[in-house]
């Protein structure tokens, strides 16, 4: 069963698409579903601030749902984040499936990018 969170370019292919959902007052929490490629990124740098546009600088990236990131998708990760904190707020991931991961442990942003098990716990609310 489709999520609803996806839909066809005119070529035939999926492009994800991001949903966004607000959990307290200040925090808002970006979903995808499937594979964040270089497609996605612009639809998430998009979402990311359309997000921060509302007001809210604290985000949560949920990474549950995403099989595949590449790393044009990780630039896009890496703006929101660095426009998140110059607005007084950060981008915080949810624990991401094993190739995410991999990509993000690679590229040493693991280290940078707080991960939490949720997005309710990512903030501490």
């Amino acid at each position: 069963m489709d999520s609803g969170i996806h839909y066809a370019n005119n070529d035939g292919t999926k492009t994800m698409r991001f949903v966004t959902d607000v959990i307290h007052n200040d925090v808002a929490v970006i979903r995808g579903k499937g594979r964040m490629n270089m497609l996605a990124a612009a639809n998430l740098r998009t979402s990311i601030q359309s997000a921060m546009n509302t007001g809210r600088s604290k985000l949560v990236l949920d990474l549950s749902g995403v099989d595949f990131l590449d790393t044009t998708s990780l630039g896009s990760i890496v703006a929101g984040m660095k426009a998140a904190r110059n607005a007084g707020g950060d981008l915080r991931i949810t624990i991401p499936g094993p190739q995410p991961a991999l990509l993000l442990e690679m590229s040493r942003l693991n280290r940078v990018l707080l991960s939490s098990a949720d997005a309710q716990s990512a903030y501490g609310y």
